[in-house]
């Protein structure tokens, strides 16, 4: 079908009709755009613009209406600019509720720095530091100096090194200390975390040959001892992040497998993943064994998280003998791997509050949050229940109900926290109900679209939302979101 003569001058009257750039730039509301966003911003969103408007112009048209109901009215343009403008200058990352209940999120950002922290990164941000500057002798120093004897005088290790993660802190030191030799490691230990990061697989890019030994539920002493020969270079020990093995099993303990590894002189290294510096039942948490236990255990090399049970900013932490250390900070990937400024401002601090372990449930914001009561939980589940269903109608149906958090990021795995927080259901008897499983979809997204995003999750039937990690110095703005939202959140019914 060819375009009839009568469309062709209608659209070639419409879009002479569209003002030209420098009209459009000139004029007093385009003003504030250029001031706040720069000429350059708001050239390429003019020219973006008034191309869509051509395009759309030239393109079939049903109607005699132009695209826009006023198209050589500057003002409404510069409006569709403004806010094209606004939505482009919104961050992609933003801060969201979470309401998980798994406090160590991984996709939201795993721990929570402590004020402390944010101080210490605000100070790095607004001037130059001593990065890898001696003050004592005005050369240059190792940027690791900053947080190494915090780290040895809390866990007892000769000597430390940070990198950017574990994982990083796991490539490193197998790259320095087994390229092109083998490292013992029990099946029960070859372990994948989220992300895809695989015990085999990282030895394999550190050039490491990996020894198995054992079953998947039983490993001996024995088997590491007939396993080490002339090409072993260490003895290894994962901790088990995200499972745990239960029933007719064995495995070995540190102490064991470091007194092995001292008649063979092979190093004993252990990934203890989560890695905390304090006992945490003392807290009423479940135990777990610390980074200095570890040590003390005889373990040669210790590498651990600095955003899991730490607290701390996202990094990799090698602990433990002085020249295993120096050797592996002489490796090249140590510079690939290094942590900026910002990190270390941010995790001295942290391991600064280690120094006083009685202050820390008030202090670190990770330990606060898994400390929290059930019971004060509760009582600010009850008082914003009613909130929470006025906002979302009486298509929904919302309870306070206790639940149980997690620790998450491999940590802890089966150890469970009483808490409390909302059920969203569906409601039976509404007549405008949404469809079961796509009310909920709907509702979540809802929830995700809020101008802090509230992340829930739903199962069975329920969108849950636990509310261990909503601090009182955020329900105020909690609850304003839900009171004023954007739009209403459910579209879809039953016929």
């Amino acid at each position: 079908m060819t375009t009839s003569t009568s469309a062709l001058d209608s659209n070639a009257a419409f879009a002479a009709r569209l003002p030209s750039v420098e009209r459009i730039l000139a004029d007093t509301s385009c003003t504030a755009l250029i001031e706040k966003y720069g000429r350059t911003q708001t050239l390429a969103a003019v020219r973006a613009l008034l191309a869509e408007l051509r395009e759309e112009i030239a393109g079939p048209r049903t109607t005699e209406t132009p695209p826009i109901a006023v198209i050589d009215e500057i003002t409404a343009l510069n409006a569709v600019i403004a806010e094209r403008l606004a939505t482009a200058a919104i961050s992609p990352l933003k801060q969201v509720f979470n309401l998980t209940g798994t406090v160590l999120h991984t996709s939201l950002g795993r721990a929570i720095l402590p004020d402390v922290a944010i101080c210490g990164v605000v100070d790095a941000l607004r001037a130059p530091m001593n990065l890898e500057f001696d003050l004592a002798t005005g050369k240059r120093g190792d940027r690791d100096d900053l947080v190494e004897d915090l780290l040895c005088e809390l866990t007892g290790a000769e000597a430390a090194t940070v990198v950017n993660n574990n994982a990083a802190a796991v490539l490193l030191m197998l790259s320095a200390l087994a390229s092109r030799r083998e490292v013992i490691v029990s099946r029960g230990e070859l372990v994948e975390i989220g992300g895809g990061f695989r015990i085999p697989d990282i030895m394999m890019r550190a050039g490491a040959k990996l020894r198995e030994v054992g079953t998947t539920n039983r490993t001996h002493l024995s088997d590491y001892a007939d396993a080490i020969g002339p090409r072993t270079a260490l003895l290894m020990k994962v901790h088990c992040s995200n499972y745990v093995i239960q029933g007719f099993t064995t495995s070995v303990e540190v102490d064991q497998l470091a007194r092995l590894g001292k008649i063979h002189n092979a190093p004993t290294v252990v990934d203890l993943g989560s890695g905390t510096l304090v006992d945490l039942s003392q807290y009423g948490l479940p135990c777990e064994t610390t980074v200095r236990q570890t040590i003390e255990a005889g373990a040669d090399l210790v590498t651990f998280s600095g955003d899991k049970l730490l607290g701390g900013p996202q990094a990799g932490l090698i602990v433990g003998r002085a020249d295993l250390i120096k050797k592996i900070k002489r490796h090249p990937l140590k510079r690939a791997l290094r942590v900026g400024k910002l990190t270390l401002a941010a995790l001295a601090p942290v391991l600064g509050l280690y120094r006083s372990p009685e202050f820390l449930p008030q202090q670190l914001t990770t330990l606060r949050l898994l400390t929290r009561p059930q019971a004060e939980i509760r009582a600010q589940a009850e008082i914003l229940t009613p909130l929470l269903q006025q906002a979302l109608g009486d298509r929904y149906v919302v309870a306070a109900e206790p639940l149980f958090s997690q620790i998450g990021s491999g940590a802890l795995p089966v150890d469970l926290l009483p808490s409390y927080g909302f059920s969203v259901r569906v409601s039976r008897s509404h007549p405008a109900r949404p469809r079961g499983k796509s009310g909920l979809s709907q509702l979540e997204k809802w929830l995700r679209e809020l101008p802090r995003p509230v992340i829930g999750r739903i199962a069975n039937d329920t969108l849950w939302l636990d509310l261990r990690c909503l601090e009182s110095a955020d329900e105020a703005q909690f609850t304003a979101q839900l009171m004023a939202p954007l739009r209403e959140p459910i579209t879809t019914v039953t016929p």
